[in-house]
């Protein structure tokens, strides 16, 4: 199939016309057709604004607004609506979004040399994390990318409900999440998709940390002193609660929530003022605490240690700008992690 079969075929780009002159023009308007308003299109959809577009794309506003002319002609539709808030995407352009993706991943992947040479890369990375993984990952890769490959970006976002799915898409390139070895988690490691590959970066585990003379460091440390006092809950890529709460209801043991966030520094400030009990990952709350006057325990339960796994879509384990990023990452982050 050649490649503009693949890529620009009526089904791919849902292209409806009511008469046999109006499938000759499309064919026609297809054969000539601009590769890179693909890419404008693509970028407005994420950015939903002209001058957004225009800055990532290093193009004038106009020059961005004449494209937008042509793909409202190309595909027969606004594409766009004018909000007081910028650009809307009409049905229309919200049913081309994820064909579309598809379609540029497609000609990426058709397009991109065989060898990866670093120094010579313009090559973008979409990545998804965890909030806790970024102090744990990005300070010990990113220093040797920037010197090796300085025209390579990433484009990071916090790991959400949606990760998964996005990377069984290919719609990212890599995410780094957490994941347990415990067997009584469904989180557990062996429920890893098999469309996907992984590599496990650092084993961590949870501990608590309550204020400088907390009531409780007068009491015997035990479950039930754990579970006498109030939490402090922190939710982070799109987890609702841990391994811990997962054991405790199996006791038919509960944790009483007082506050739930998603800010772990607000989190241990509001445990600092208050007798209110934090849960976090041991290597990024040691971490984020050198400096707060907090006191570490150990959970009064046993926990088999997680881990923070790279994940990626086995359709790029030979792409070797891939293999390049994830091998300098798994480097980085094994030299400096005890």
């Amino acid at each position: 199939m050649s490649v503009r079969t693949l890529l620009y075929e009526e089904k791919q780009l849902n292209i409806r016309t009511t008469s046999f002159e109006g499938r000759l023009g499309v064919r026609k308007a297809l054969k000539h057709f601009d590769f890179n308003l693909l890419r404008v299109l693509e970028v407005l959809l994420e950015e939903q604004s002209v001058t957004a577009a225009a800055s990532r794309l290093h193009l004038s506003q106009s020059a961005v607004s004449k494209q937008l002319t042509r793909l409202r002609e190309t595909f027969g539709d606004q594409l766009f609506e004018r909000t007081a808030h910028g650009l809307r995407a009409t049905p229309r352009a919200m049913q081309l979004a994820p064909e579309l993706r598809q379609v540029l991943k497609q000609l990426e992947q058709l397009t991109r040399p065989s060898i990866f040479e670093p120094s010579m890369s313009q090559r973008k990375f979409r990545f998804h994390l965890v909030e806790t993984a970024y102090s744990l990952t990005y300070p010990f890769f990113m220093p040797d990318l920037l010197s090796l490959a300085p025209h390579v970006s990433l484009h990071s976002q916090t790991w959400n409900d949606e990760s998964l799915d996005k990377l069984l898409r290919c719609e990212i390139d890599i995410g780094i999440t957490c994941r347990e070895w415990d067997d009584r988690s469904p989180g557990h490691m062996c429920n890893i998709p098999e469309e996907l590959s992984y590599v496990e970066l650092v084993r961590d585990h949870p501990i608590c940390m309550v204020r400088k003379h907390h009531p409780l460091l007068n009491e015997e440390w035990n479950l039930d002193t754990f579970l006498k006092y109030r939490h402090i809950q922190v939710t982070f890529g799109g987890l609702e609660h841990w391994l811990l709460d997962d054991v405790l209801n199996i006791q038919q043991r509960y944790r009483d929530i007082a506050v739930n966030m998603t800010d772990f520094h607000s989190a241990m400030r509001l445990c600092e003022q208050s007798d209110l009990i934090l849960c976090a990952p041991a290597k990024y709350a040691l971490e984020m605490a050198k400096h707060d006057v907090l006191h570490v325990l150990n959970i009064p339960t046993r926990l088999e240690p997680g881990a923070y796994v790279l994940l990626w879509n086995k359709h790029f384990d030979l792409d070797p700008g891939h293999c390049w990023l994830r091998e300098l990452i798994v480097n980085g982050v094994n030299k400096t992690m005890p």
